[in-house]
């Protein structure tokens, strides 16, 4: 199953700005910043990545509701929910 162009797009740039709030993250771990600004800047990242991952269930489970011929049980929805958590 493919994502939809609008979802995969919106996703892809929520990861790179994660992936840019993570190579921040090393940055001041690596040049020693204040604890507090680390853990702040570590918990965007995280949210980021939250965001993209919930889009992106979001999108396949509206696709795969509407996909007859795949059918998705509830059992795999909620490991798909679960990893996430």
């Amino acid at each position: 199953m493919e994502l939809e162009s609008d979802a995969t797009q919106s996703a892809v740039r929520r990861l790179r700005r994660a992936e840019g709030q993570i190579a921040g993250v090393i940055r001041m771990l690596e040049s020693g910043r204040d604890c507090k600004d680390i853990v702040t800047q570590l918990a965007a990242a995280s949210k980021a990545l939250d965001r993209a991952g919930f889009q992106i269930i979001a999108s396949g489970l509206r696709q795969c509701l509407a996909d007859t011929e795949n059918v998705t049980t509830q059992e795999d929805l909620e490991k798909l929910f679960m990893s996430l958590a």
